[in-house]
């Protein structure tokens, strides 16, 4: 049970309440980050934290991974319905049975509390380990037709109880994860956040008392439900539908149809995915949460970015997703891929479907993949995991940005010195792509050359998409320049998995973002200097 919560709050301390709660999540970020040991978390920054109120209503969300914003909050309803005591920590990251995402995202639930021992909400803290077991390092095989393939699969269980964790239970997933020190490592980063959360609770429930905080948690999301219905009431009413397709599953190259229709109806919003394929044998199926994710960030990014992301500023907005299709699937469909390479398909299919409705606001699109790529040894050596940027989109009144991920991902790269240290691998090229934007009135950003050697044989699984169709543009602009992999110079295929000698050479290219408007409408400087930087050569 919670405390009262009918303490009314004035409009100065609601904000001052919000971006306390914002930078409590943040500050669990930082501390995860800090703490953590594998590249992918301390480097890359593939995580995310948040805070819930005791329903399980998002509270506040460090700006982490736009994947998470649906997906996280399925984690935290699934851990309060197993049941959290005091001073204990659940773990999950099954799909089926509240992880919402893929194996990799290992999810850490805790109670915040009051002196009483009351829980008043919950700290969630999502990672992307380097791996989770499975056939291939790194947890991203292509081929696999099952889940079980992709690594262990975690329902909600109590990691710690009384403060103390529960090593038989750590024990078992050890057991079945490669590099389990560097495993062992992250989670403890993660219980950290966890910790530091609720430390600086305790201090704002000094502040203000455990009724007024609570009443903060309402205020914030009431707050955010009403800026986005003004939103989405200020949008012209329409619907349109639109199509796009994802380039095979891993296992065929058949292209997979992804369809969305968006209502748009005086303050409320429906996305519906009827006409999407059902769920297909390879990887790229995507759990609902994913889908969502997809689908809120989307809204987000047209209506009002500054929107604080939690439970009210997506209440507005209606997803429907029709059962053991490829966004909604069942067990035990595979989807290690639906996370990071359907949710960026989803993404273009919404912003396209938008496009119909409010085309002035809808950008370009952008390259439209992660392009991931796993490397890591058989002898549980080593696995390193890596999304690479591409081009963005052309914006209707600016040019696209050059290298950047896009879309669900907002990670960084790995550093080049910091992936040579720790990897036996050596970085021979990294550079933008000449001339892989789209051109238009606005350019669409570059995307980005990769080439990588291996000093020691490995298993390289690639997982990407954007390989036959471009990104396209948009109000007369030109498509963005396709991707390719390569290995040892070779045409590779956009999903594949090979086990590689030393001195192998693998070759992401990115692809650039769309154009926006006709190219005869570029300012004549901008040519000069798209000339001038070879980001042009017609």
């Amino acid at each position: 049970m919670t405390a009262s919560t009918t303490t009314t709050l004035d409009a100065a301390t609601l904000e001052i309440v919000r971006n306390q709660l914002e930078s409590v999540a943040e500050e669990m970020g930082s501390v995860l980050v800090r703490s953590a040991y594998s590249a992918n978390i301390k480097e890359r920054r593939d995580c995310s934290t948040a805070l819930f109120d005791a329903d399980g209503r998002l509270v506040a969300q460090a700006e982490h991974i736009p994947v998470h914003l649906g997906a996280l909050p399925a984690s935290v309803r699934a851990a309060i319905e197993f049941g959290i005591e005091p001073d204990s920590v659940v773990i999950s990251n099954d799909p089926y049975d509240g992880g919402g995402s893929h194996l990799p995202d290992l999810t850490l639930v805790g109670p915040l509390t009051d002196d009483a021992e009351t829980i008043i909400g919950y700290a969630g803290v999502r990672a992307h380990h380097a791996d989770i077991g499975g056939s291939t390092p790194g947890s991203m095989p292509t081929g696999t037709q099952e889940i079980y393939g992709e690594g262990v699969r975690i329902p909600p269980v109590t990691l710690r109880r009384d403060g103390e964790i529960d090593t038989g239970v750590l024990k078992l997933l050890l057991a079945n994860v490669r590099n389990p020190t560097e495993r062992n490592a992250d989670l403890r980063a993660q219980l950290g956040a966890i910790d530091r959360a609720q430390d600086r609770v305790d201090e704002l429930q000094t502040t203000y008392t455990t009724d007024r905080l609570l009443s903060g948690f309402d205020a914030v999301i009431e707050y955010s439900r009403a800026r986005m219905a003004d939103a989405i009431d200020a949008m012209a009413d329409g619907s349109h539908t639109a199509t796009d397709w994802l380039e095979g599953d891993g296992r065929t190259e058949r292209e997979i149809p992804i369809t969305a229709t968006v209502t748009i109806e005086e303050a409320s919003l429906t996305v519906d995915f009827e006409g999407t394929a059902p769920s297909v044998a390879g990887n790229v199926n995507a759990p609902a949460a994913v889908c969502q994710s997809a689908v809120y960030f989307v809204v987000r990014a047209l209506c009002d970015p500054e929107i604080p992301p939690n439970h009210g500023c997506f209440a507005p907005i209606t997803v429907t997703i029709p059962t053991d299709s490829l966004l909604n699937p069942s067990s035990p469909s595979a989807v290690a891929g639906g996370n990071v390479e359907t949710s960026q398909r989803i993404t273009d299919v919404v912003f396209d479907a938008f496009a119909g409705v409010i085309p002035e606001a809808v950008p370009a699109q952008s390259q439209g993949t992660m392009n991931n790529i796993t490397i890591g040894a058989r002898d549980d050596s080593f696995t390193y995991y890596e999304t690479i940027g591409g081009g963005m989109g052309a914006r209707p009144d600016d040019d696209g940005i050059d290298g950047v991920q896009v879309g669900m991902t907002n990670t960084r790269n790995t550093p080049i010195e910091a992936l040579e240290l720790e990897y036996p691998i050596h970085v021979e090229r990294y550079r933008l792509r000449d001339d892989s934007g789209g051109a238009g009135a606005f350019r669409g950003g570059l995307g980005i050359e990769r080439t990588l050697t291996l000093a020691e044989s490995a298993t390289v699984s690639l997982l990407t998409e954007r390989r036959r169709r471009k990104p396209q543009g948009r109000a007369g602009g030109e498509p963005g320049a396709t991707g390719e992999n390569l290995i040892d110079g070779e045409a590779a295929p956009a999903k594949t998995t090979r086990e590689l000698k030393r001195g192998a050479t693998i070759s992401v290219l990115t692809p650039g973002g769309g154009g926006y408007g006709s190219l005869a409408d570029r300012d004549p400087d901008a040519i000069a200097t798209d000339l001038a930087n070879e980001k042009r050569t017609d």
